[in-house]
């Protein structure tokens, strides 16, 4: 068995997985995901959508774009198959 080598930086973020799901699908995960989060005042959460065609990542990209909760969102350097998604929480 190889051993997982976890990242100390994101192992405790919040993530949701969105490998197999459609455009429509993964679009209404993803804002429940952020809705959920804002509420539990979760400042960064990661999306994983995996590399493929591309057609999650641009999905997800384009449901960022559009929330006014989402401050800042990048494809993980180390982790193209992943986004890391920083959010406006109210104090």
């Amino acid at each position: 068995m190889k051993n997982k080598i976890i990242d100390p930086f994101t192992y405790n973020i919040p993530s949701i997985d969105l490998h197999g799901d459609d455009r429509d699908t993964a679009r209404i995960k993803i804002i429940d995901f952020l809705e959920n989060n804002i509420k539990m005042k979760n400042d960064k959460i990661i999306i994983i959508h995996g590399i493929g065609t591309g057609v999650l990542r641009t999905t997800t990209h384009e449901v960022l774009k559009r929330q006014k909760n989402v401050i800042n969102y990048q494809t993980m350097h180390f982790n193209q198959g992943s986004t890391i998604v920083w959010l406006k929480i109210d104090k």
